[in-house]
């Protein structure tokens, strides 16, 4: 079943298309990454999903309603955590959760139960009752993790929820997003870490000038797109006229000198990276280091946009 559908959707601000023309499936319980260099129209993207932002042309379904009908219904089933903190930080942890259950509509007993609940499960019940503004960037992510998911949504939209934390609250924060996963919950998440991306998500779709160009898990992505092989290679007495010898090599694509180290792409189909290796050491060329690297997200990525991801 999906969770999300979008026909031909597109967004215009006057003469600029932010989003256009994106046709986006997402399933249930599934952590459904989205990626793009900036600009790309992802925030843009997601104001549509959550329903913040009206719709242009084209049609939004999240959780089998129309977005444009029943925003209010669907926004009771969904939890939103954006890179901005969403909180009020003279306010202690448990009235911000608190205040984020009642706009939910919990009351009584239940919002009580689902407060301190929301707080366990992000480590801050123990921290409750102190103001928020004093909490590490860590505990405040937490903390705006646990405003987003007090409701217990079906869906979950996260935004760089890892932004600026230490590694041991990026691992936290990940954790409790497997957990939330594993419970039940559908989870879109953005993030300029690609690791993080590769480490919880099931499938990934990538954006760039307001357009979904790639869409499927990390494997088919890379089998898809890459079509090439990469290696760095440091050799002793690297001299300019060297590189531009290799750079002239049949099969070689790509040659970057940085000082002693080449950075090098081969066309698989005319000459493997073994082959080129085995060649340079024919030639006698004082190899003092090889790295070939495998093909993994961050490949694909810079294959499709032509930049990096934290670019």
């Amino acid at each position: 079943m999906n969770i999300i559908e979008t026909s031909k959707l597109v967004k215009r601000y006057k003469q600029h298309t932010a989003v256009d023309k994106i046709d986006l499936d997402v399933r249930e319980g599934e952590v459904f990454g989205l990626l793009g260099p900036n600009g790309a129209g992802k925030s843009t993207l997601i104001g549509m999903l959550v329903g913040t932002l009206k719709v242009t042309e084209g049609s939004v379904r999240v959780l089998g309603k129309d977005i444009s009908r029943d925003s209010s219904s669907i926004k009771q089933d969904i939890g939103y955590v954006p890179q901005d903190l969403a909180f009020f930080e003279k306010l202690s942890a448990y009235d911000n959760v608190i205040y984020w259950g009642r706009l939910y509509g919990l009351r009584g007993p239940e919002l009580k139960a689902a407060v301190q609940e929301a707080l366990e499960f992000t480590g801050l019940w123990e921290r409750r009752k102190d103001t928020s503004e004093n909490f590490s960037g860590g505990m405040k992510r937490r903390l705006n993790i646990a405003c987003a998911i007090v409701h217990k949504p079906k869906l979950l939209f996260m935004d760089e929820p890892t932004v600026g934390v230490d590694p041991q609250s990026r691992n936290s924060i990940l954790e409790s997003i497997r957990k939330l996963n594993h419970n039940g919950t559908t989870v879109i998440y953005t993030s300029h870490y690609m690791e993080e991306v590769e480490a919880i998500c099931d499938r990934v779709g990538i954006m760039d000038f307001g357009k979904l160009i790639a869409i499927g898990t990390i494997d088919q992505l890379v089998t898809e797109t890459v079509k090439e092989e990469f290696a760095t290679i440091e050799i002793n007495n690297m001299s300019l006229q060297l590189a531009e010898a290799i750079k002239r090599i049949p099969g070689v694509t790509y040659c970057d000198r940085n000082q002693n180290v080449l950075t090098i792409h081969v066309n698989p189909e005319i000459m493997s990276t073994i082959q080129l290796l085995e060649m340079l050491i024919s030639k006698r060329i004082d190899i003092k280091a090889i790295n070939v690297e495998k093909p993994n997200l961050e490949t694909v990525f810079l294959t499709l946009t032509g930049k990096k991801l934290r670019d």
